[in-house]
């Protein structure tokens, strides 16, 4: 039987806790059940497991994240009746700390204890399963704090690497960045405090609850690519509850080595479908906190838990567009003949505030402004609007003038960038939807599309986005032009993982040149000095590739405005059926 009491251990795995509400593991080859919110259905969920190690063998242990215990009168009988013993659990079982006040009665102790026969309770300073939102905290939530006493130890220790399994109620904030998106209101959802704990712990597995949806996160990485020495990969996984009517996912069966038990270059390997750390912060922001300090002012506002504190005060989240926005946005450029009025999208419509909100909208950020004439920027007059092909709320689609093919485009931003690692995130994003749709338009015309950026001498971001037709050649052929082209010029391009942000590789200001293939796959170049400024071209128009190869200068492919003015609004025709910007 396992005893807890004060995070000591009495059998072959340990178990090192903060407060009940999150709770650090480093394990010892465990065999383990994680179960979402109980919610007090205990039987139901017993008898799942029963059924669960009938057909598989025994767990060594049920970990449960969330509400363990019902707030209903049945609840309760039923929960009396393990309590008193009439019931017996068929496996270990480790809880969490109250997540609401009704249930703080249920837990005994906040230093740790066993509840029942095999029915554990976490040691702990504090019973707390939400993050606090008022002084003095109330019995069932966490503090800062709490949460740097349980940080401090480990990673102040020479040797730590990171923890195997991290089990919370709550979500981290944002762990949906760079990933697969979860069905959950993501304005409302997590704490940044869980986020920071796990940007700090890097735990292998973490487990979270209370928000009644399954999602999986694709794995993220630990390290900065090309500037780190490889870590291990986290995977967050967070569980309905039982028996939830939706029937989604509340059970996660895993086995697990402790990573001091395993080979380090096994620990590290990267699994192909890795993406970037979704808490990792820019080094300015890193240096401004103490390392293993938790700032509640940086949290996110109350409405975000059940117990919204600041009911009325919502009405500066809506999701539509500012008046301040449709202003900026109106120094566009004029009608394009088919009702756009500006960047803002078709007829620059406002969002959808109807300004009888009970707090002052928060004004957009207005973007960047070139210190001289820019060719690139959509409001400045050097800006040659015929050959404009689509309009979004922070970016704009355009022909390439003297393009490699007839649908040659770039993707630009509508304020003034310099580069993609310059990007404030919502350009990012609608910059990520014109690719997806760019990718879907050239598949439709029997192309593959490859885009790259030359941040070098060059003043406002232009991403190039060249369709090559699929007889012509395949993915590894234009990878492997790329990569020999580069060699014969003394330069390396590097390949880095798929999901992998530019961010983390080339921190602004960084001279450099990157392409992306189709497959998602991305070759990476830091530019020292002589970068040949057509060498995209140059690859692509190659005998190997398009076979054009007098285009490869973009100045010696000159049209008349006339036969520009055509082909762009061929062009805008045709990717009408994909251009989403005309939804909004």
């Amino acid at each position: 039987m396992l005893s807890i009491i004060n995070g000591s251990e009495s059998q072959p795995w340990s178990l090192a806790f903060v407060q009940t509400g999150v709770c650090v593991c480093v394990c010892v080859c465990l065999s383990s059940l994680t179960c979402g919110d109980v919610e007090g259905r205990l039987a139901a969920v017993f008898n799942r497991v029963r059924t669960i190690q009938k057909k598989s063998g025994q767990f060594d242990l049920l970990l449960c994240v969330g509400e363990f215990f019902g707030k209903t009168a049945e609840a309760e009988a039923e929960w009396q009746e393990y309590k008193t013993g009439a019931k017996k659990a068929p496996i270990h079982t480790c809880i969490l700390g109250a997540a609401s006040q009704e249930t703080v009665k249920n837990f005994p102790s906040a230093d740790g204890c066993e509840l029942a026969g095999k029915h554990h309770l976490p040691g702990s300073p504090t019973s707390a399963g939400r993050e606090a939102l008022q002084e003095p905290a109330p019995a069932h939530c966490f503090t800062p704090k709490d949460l740097s006493a349980l940080v401090a130890p480990l990673v102040n220790n020479s040797k730590f690497r990171g923890v195997d399994i991290l089990l919370t109620s709550q979500w981290p904030r944002g762990v949906w960045q760079y990933g697969n998106n979860p069905e959950v209101n993501t304005k409302f959802c997590g704490a940044a405090s869980i986020a920071s704990l796990a940007d700090k712990l890097k735990p292998r597995y973490h487990f979270a609850a209370i928000e009644g949806a399954h999602y999986e996160r694709l794995p993220y990485r630990n390290h900065m690519v090309l500037q780190e020495n490889a870590q291990h990969v986290s995977r967050f996984i967070a569980l309905a509850s039982v028996n939830n009517p939706a029937k989604k996912k509340y059970l996660y069966a895993f086995n697990i080595v402790p990573m001091k038990s395993m080979d380090p270059s096994e620990l590290v390997k990267q699994p192909q479908d890795v993406t970037e750390n979704p808490y990792r912060r820019s080094g300015k922001d890193k240096t401004q906190r103490d390392r293993t300090g938790f700032d509640p002012a940086e949290e996110e506002p109350a409405s975000q838990f059940f117990f919204d504190l600041s009911r009325g005060g919502r009405g500066g989240r809506s999701g539509g567009r500012g008046p301040g926005q449709e202003a900026a946005l109106r120094r566009g450029p004029p009608p394009l003949g088919r009702g756009e009025a500006g960047p803002g999208g078709p007829g620059g419509a406002p969002g959808d505030g109807d300004g009888q909100h009970h707090m002052q909208p928060r004004q957009p950020r207005r973007p960047p402004q070139p210190t001289g004439p820019c060719w690139f920027c959509l409001a400045s007059p050097q800006v040659e609007k015929h050959l404009v092909v689509s309009i979004g709320t922070h970016c704009y689609l355009a022909l390439a003038k003297g393009g490699l093919t007839p649908y040659h485009v770039l993707v630009l931003p509508i304020g003034h960038y310099q580069s993609v690692v310059e990007l404030a995130s919502e350009v990012v994003e609608e910059m990520e939807k014109y690719k997806a749709a760019l990718h879907k338009f050239y598949k439709s015309r029997g192309e593959r599309c490859v885009s790259f950026e030359r941040n070098y001498r060059s003043q406002h971001l232009q991403l190039q986005v060249v369709p090559v037709p699929l007889d012509k050649c395949s993915t590894e052929d234009i990878k492997e032009a790329f990569m020999v082209q580069a060699q014969e010029q003394q330069m390396e391009l590097m390949e880095i993982p798929e999901h992998t942000d530019l961010k983390q590789i080339a921190p602004p200001g960084t001279p450099y040149f990157y392409v992306e293939l189709d497959t998602g796959e991305k070759l990476f170049y830091r530019i020292q000095k002589h970068f040949p400024l057509q060498f995209g071209r140059e690859v692509l128009a190659s005998e190997a590739l398009l076979n054009v190869p007098t285009r490869a200068d973009w100045k010696e492919c000159k049209q008349t405005r006339e036969e520009e003015e055509q082909c762009s609004a061929k062009l805008r025709e045709a990717f009408q059926p994909y251009d989403f910007a005309l939804e909004d």
